[in-house]
């Protein structure tokens, strides 16, 4: 029993370094067929692979494998450097540059095929109060459900970002003047419609509007600066969105 126990490992080991032998020269003979196929596509007739060309095509094969990695990965790096420079440093919607980029973009579309778009401006109200009287981390709150309920409520294809401070903007892809009202109200209700709990508190959160339905020949500072104005005459002239009776 013992040397039968004692043999299994020396056969086990044999065919350990038998399955390793092979395996080097398949892959061997992988490289061999990697080294012919790339000679043929550079030109060099076979018979002329001598050692000395074989191992530098090798070489020059690995340095591109390592070269195509290191590109992905810097692909990679750019992606996610373009998104961080696309995105407001409080909430997760677009900054201010991105959105007048995408707003141009929408503008382009619209002189392009003729279906009217929208932007929208929003303010939240009594944002001075709220950070004054809770601090300015309730405020951030108050940001991020406004933020977090526009998004919620468009479509994918919509854009939503922060204007700055207490503003943001929506754009309504192929969405006209009386549709883009009723909309307009509708996301102002769904975010007065649940207060923003913080700490012991319960923040009541409101926002004035303003709509502008571009056309194409404008440009992305006119449109924004339309529907500004729309929101300050509203915020002077017209009743704020409630929420919703219950």
């Amino acid at each position: 029993m013992k040397i039968e126990e004692n043999r299994a490992p020396r056969v086990g080991v044999a065919s350990r370094a038998q399955g390793a032998k092979l395996r080097a020269a398949d892959a061997a003979a992988s490289a061999g067929h990697q080294v012919q196929d790339s000679a043929s596509v550079m030109g060099i007739p076979e018979a002329e692979l001598t050692p000395k060309i074989r191992m530098a095509i090798m070489t020059l094969m690995e340095e591109v494998a390592r070269l195509r990695e290191e590109l992905n990965g810097s692909r990679g790096r750019i992606e996610h450097l373009e998104r961080l420079a696309d995105q407001d440093s409080l909430v997760p919607v677009y900054n201010r540059r991105a959105f007048l980029r995408e707003l141009t973009r929408a503008i382009s579309m619209t002189e392009r095929y003729g279906a009217p778009s929208t932007v929208i401006y929003f303010d939240v109200n009594n944002m001075k109060q709220i950070n004054d009287s809770h601090g300015h981390p309730a405020g951030d709150a108050a940001l991020r459900h406004v933020a977090e309920t526009l998004i919620e409520q468009v479509r994918d294809s919509d854009i939503v970002g922060r204007l700055g401070g207490d503003e943001f903007g929506v754009i309504l892809y192929q969405i006209d003047a009386d549709v883009a009202q009723d909309k307009s109200i509708q996301l102002a209700q769904e975010i007065a419609k649940n207060p923003v709990p913080f700490n012991d508190h319960e923040l009541a959160i409101s926002v004035t509007f303003g709509a502008y339905t571009f056309n194409g020949v404008e440009d992305a500072g006119q449109a924004l600066a339309e529907a500004d104005k729309a929101m300050y005459a509203s915020k002077q002239n017209g009743p704020r969105a409630k929420a919703p009776p219950q």
